[in-house]
């Protein structure tokens, strides 16, 4: 089962090294142009508790793996491993961007690669919290919230309810609107989900939005494949029409 990489004991957070579409920060308020050593205190014991709550059982959903940028405890990267529904099989990435104000304000999502989405904008990658947090309450919400509900958005269940005005991709909602027309709108979909997984998307690190990631992907040789295996004890998968 995937879960969230969640940091050893050894991990010190004091020491962190250091637009458009809803819930995109402003460019004042960017993790990039706040200094390490400017960074609330009470933001920073705030986002070290959250990590580290991600430990429990159930907080980080499964799919996930989660973990603090080496350049500032304000981003976290995730990458997000789609199993069921219309984006089966898609290996996404997104970061989570703190305000120096968190928790009073929420997170800004940006997913790194293109996806055919209702809640993600087209050119920036932003992706909307607005219709699972109206309001962001402090006390109530969590960023373990944050990634099931960004989970959750994946699903049919979710996209049936979504409405017009809390959608970044305004082409995903209404131009091939996928109540009236589930076919096309999966077959959008599925080629986003075919992309994700191309070379180019996962193992390329220089493309407009990808920037320098700490989650990266890389080619794994035959003997090495084998050599990991024999590490861990997994045997090799098999064809299921194979097994009788």
């Amino acid at each position: 089962m995937l879960s969230a990489l969640v940091p050893s004991q050894t991990i010190d957070f004091s020491r962190s090294k250091g637009n458009s579409g809803k819930g995109i920060l402003p460019a004042s308020e960017s993790a990039n142009t706040i200094a390490e050593n400017t960074i609330n205190p009470v933001t920073r014991a705030a986002i070290s508790l959250e990590y580290a709550s991600l430990r429990h059982h159930r907080h980080c959903p499964t799919g996930m793996y989660v973990i603090p940028s080496s350049a500032t405890i304000l981003v976290w990267e995730v990458a997000f491993f789609v199993h069921q529904g219309y984006y089966a099989d898609s290996i996404l990435k997104f970061e989570l961007t703190f305000p120096n104000n968190y928790p009073e304000k929420p997170p800004a999502v940006r997913f790194l690669i293109d996806i055919f989405h209702p809640l993600i904008a087209p050119t920036t990658g932003a992706f909307t919290l607005a219709p699972r947090f109206r309001p962001w309450r402090p006390k109530e919400h969590h960023i373990f919230d944050v990634l099931h509900w960004i989970k959750a958005s994946f699903k049919k269940s979710v996209l049936d309810k979504l409405n017009d005005f809390d959608c970044l991709n305004k082409e995903a909602f209404k131009s091939v609107p996928y109540r009236d027309n589930t076919s096309s709108f999966a077959a959008l979909a599925t080629q986003s989900s075919k992309l994700s997984q191309s070379p180019s998307a996962l193992y390329d690190s220089t493309g407009p939005r990808k920037g320098s990631s700490a989650l990266r992907f890389s080619k794994l040789k035959p003997e090495h494949a084998v050599a990991t295996r024999e590490k861990l004890g997994l045997q090799l998968w098999s064809d299921p029409a194979e097994i009788k």
